[in-house]
């Protein structure tokens, strides 16, 4: 089974408007729900093609519940500790033919008994799991060592992981090894400090990281594609042209890609493909971290992935 790990769980809400002006009324062209944390998305990208995945987390509040009951309706099991103050709601403006821009919230309080409750719930589940998803930002009373803890916990029950955050949460999580990261370009430049401005540099960092961290590297380059630096091969995943109707939630289809591959004990390549089929099939999809099955099916055969 496939544990995912939210720490700050979130419900997207995306609105699609054909332009945006202050002052004024608009109308939506369209809206949709989806997932609003990183490792929830995976848990709710899998439970669309029936894997099984289990979503730990806190939770908190009607946006908790109605997180939860989405979830359950989709097959996956939920298993989150239930704090103080309310799960986020995230709002997602696409502009048509513009771009889109996300607004976030911070409201979950977590105390020293959640984190113990927590802890409980997270050794159960450990017992299994054949691999961890975990990632996102941290709420209030969450401590800076979070994620390198649940990391070492699941290193001792011999549980790989796949781990996706950014800024300090990523910076202290790293130190403890997980097998896979998937920075951005931006979450590239402040794990390393500077900018790579050419895709060499990107995977010059990349074997750097990985050499340093003892962790598989997966940097996705938005429209041009990616590349992913493991320990004994490193590939470029070429870009598929497809009309974007939202870019949320794709990074984590890539996630949901490699989760399979630890699932299934398959290869990086396997994972690369499915991940990266996935992410496009959510580029054509409104709702955050949503997709057409028979979208990701066609895109398969369309990844291409090529060796470095």
């Amino acid at each position: 089974m496939i544990i995912t790990l939210t720490p700050n769980t979130g419900l997207d809400h995306t609105l699609q408007v054909s332009s945006f002006q202050f002052n004024s009324t608009i109308r939506a062209i369209d809206s949709a729900w989806g997932m609003g944390g990183k490792a929830t998305d995976v848990s709710w990208i899998l439970g669309k093609l029936g894997v099984p995945t289990r979503a730990l987390g806190f939770a908190a509040g009607p946006n908790g519940l109605r997180m939860e009951t989405m979830l359950r309706k989709r097959g996956i099991e939920t298993d989150f500790v239930w704090v103080e103050g309310e799960t986020r709601l995230n709002t997602v403006l696409v502009v048509s033919g513009v771009g889109q821009s996300t607004i976030t919230t911070s409201s979950l309080s977590v105390l020293p008994e959640h984190l113990s409750e927590f802890n409980t719930r997270y050794q159960n589940a450990l017992n299994v799991a054949s691999c961890v998803v975990m990632g996102g930002s941290l709420p209030t009373g969450v401590p800076s060592e979070f994620y390198a803890d649940a990391i070492n916990q699941a290193h001792e029950h011999d549980v790989p992981v796949i781990f996706d955050s950014s800024g300090a949460s990523l910076r202290a999580g790293i130190k403890s090894h997980p097998q896979l990261i998937k920075p951005n370009q931006t979450e590239l430049h402040d794990l390393l400090g500077y900018p790579p401005t050419s895709r060499q540099d990107v995977q010059q960092a990349a074997e750097k990281i990985c050499e340093q961290f003892e962790t598989n590297v997966i940097v996705t380059l938005g429209g041009e594609g990616a590349i992913a630096v493991f320990q004994d091969a490193s590939y470029f995943i070429h870009p598929i042209s497809i009309p974007v109707v939202s870019s949320a939630g794709a990074g984590d289809g890539v996630l949901a890609g490699m989760a399979l591959a630890y699932l299934h004990k398959e290869s990086p390549e396997y994972g690369l493909k499915h991940g990266f089929a996935l992410a496009s099939a959510i580029l054509k999809t409104l709702a955050t971290a949503d997709f057409q099955v028979e979208d990701y099916q066609q895109l398969l055969s369309q990844t291409n992935i090529a060796p470095l």
